[in-house]
């Protein structure tokens, strides 16, 4: 990565480090995508489970990982300041934490996701779905979380175009392993739901060997001697991770587990709302990769930058990703008004939950402006290593204001299931609100500073 000298070059530069996130996003988040779409085609059992499993593992997975992603500012930083030698340090340091956060959370998960899944009201055969496809997905952890630490530093070299072809390497084996697992080919059982976590923690496993031959044989990441010495573990730089990496990590938390809380909360209705609830979430998720790459983008971006001293650069960069992220979003808001029906037939060919999932599609369409606000913004943030703020605006979004509003909506008003997803849309637009007034005043601050620059 380089210093841009024109606006044209910035662009350039821009999209060059963005695509590649996008498909790499794409491609991780199809692994779920699969695994509910083949469950659909099982039953809605089997659907209903991989949806509870997914909405307890998803804010565990983002909360923690999002810790790991302050690997993405401290590298971005230390190259674009030319202090590479200390980059090796960082990662070791990073993989420890991983390995730490691994262990502490199969630990946890087996001492409470019986009590969890039994004090919710669910049907015999939607929480074994769910039990077994998380025991499964509990032996992907430490991979996948290792995995993290080496994509943060790929990425924050500005090679995001290798951790895209590690994913497309991977994404078409957990395909294959996901229909041989779910549906019991080649003389293989027929698990369902549970196929699926077993296919997914083998892919974890993949990726990570793949992400590590990389980083180990491959230029230019040999320019920097990771593993080659095996440094102690340094409580001074856990701290600095943990610093940057634990605000990352609630406010990835906060926003997610509102999604799963919601899901929970839909265990009350009945199998068929569940799902469809689950498949329009879902889908809304898959389009939620668009803001999501740009802010991962903007984070290595604003980071080197931050890091070089050109401030006039970040925030160039900043506009430039949260003016595509709008433009990109509204072609998706429009493409889903047309097309809901189509997405819901993709999911399952239940009527039912088809038609439910297309009156739940209609209020996705309001996630989108939101998204494409909020997200840019937060990795933004993050390339100045300003996290504490944000976290704290998340908290307030969706648990103070969001949550609230669509439990009131849904349990006393005639709007029912959807009553949530109208909670949700009002916690996305506070947060979005929250975030641009943050990003505004520390713009100023840092202008402020290097008046020259």
């Amino acid at each position: 990565m380089h210093q841009a000298s024109t606006y044209k070059e910035r662009i350039q530069i821009f999209i060059k480090i963005v695509v590649p996130i996008l498909v790499t996003q794409l491609g991780l988040f199809s692994m779920n995508l699969f695994d509910i779409m083949m469950t659909g085609n099982v039953g809605a059992g089997d659907l209903a489970g991989v949806a509870i499993g997914a909405g307890l593992w998803v804010p565990v997975y983002t909360g923690l990982s999002g810790i790991l992603l302050s690997i993405t500012p401290i590298v971005a930083q230390l190259v674009g300041a030319k202090k590479t030698d200390n980059v090796p340090f960082s990662i070791t340091q990073g993989v420890y934490v991983a390995f730490a956060m691994s262990v502490l959370i199969i630990a946890i998960g087996a001492l409470s996701l019986n009590p969890i899944l039994n004090s919710m009201n669910l049907e015999s055969e939607v929480r074994h779905v769910a039990k077994f496809y998380l025991v499964a997905l509990g032996f992907g952890i430490v991979p996948l979380f290792i995995y993290t630490v080496l994509r943060c530093f790929i990425d924050a070299l500005g090679h995001t175009r290798i951790s895209m072809i590690i994913t497309l390497l991977s994404l078409p084996i957990n395909v294959l392993l996901n229909y041989l697992l779910i549906f019991g080919k080649l003389g293989l059982p027929a698990l369902g739901g549970i196929g699926a976590g077993i296919a997914s923690a083998l892919t974890y496993w993949l990726i990570m060997i793949i992400s590590l031959y990389i980083v180990l044989k491959k230029h230019p990441f040999t320019v920097y001697p990771l593993f080659k010495k095996l440094y102690p573990i340094s409580l001074s730089k856990w701290k600095e991770i943990l610093l940057i990496g634990v605000p990352i990590g609630l406010s990835i938390f906060f926003e997610t587990s509102i999604f799963s809380a919601v899901t929970l909360l839909m265990s009350s209705f009945d199998t068929v709302t569940i799902a469809s609830h689950q498949v329009a979430l879902n889908f809304a998720s898959l389009l939620y990769m668009i803001p999501l790459s740009i802010s991962m983008a903007l984070t290595i971006l604003v980071g080197f930058e931050i890091g070089a001293g050109r401030i006039k650069d970040a925030k160039q960069y900043t506009y430039m990703g949260v003016l595509s992220a709008v433009f990109l979003s509204t072609v998706c808001a429009v493409f889903l008004y047309f097309f809901r029906a189509e997405v819901a037939f993709l999911y399952t060919k239940d009527p039912e939950v088809i038609a439910l999932t297309t009156a739940f599609l209609l209020y996705a369409l309001f996630f989108q402006l939101s998204d494409a606000i909020a997200a840019p913004i937060q990795g933004a943030l993050r390339g100045y290593k300003d996290v504490n703020v944000t976290f704290m605006l998340a908290f307030v979004s969706y648990w103070i204001i969001g949550l609230p509003i669509g439990y009131f909506l849904a349990n006393y008003t005639d709007f029912g299931a959807f009553g949530y997803w109208l909670g949700l849309i009002a916690g996305l637009a506070a947060g979005a609100v929250g975030l641009a007034w943050r990003l505004y005043l520390l713009q100023n601050r840092y202008m402020k500073k290097a008046p020259s620059v």
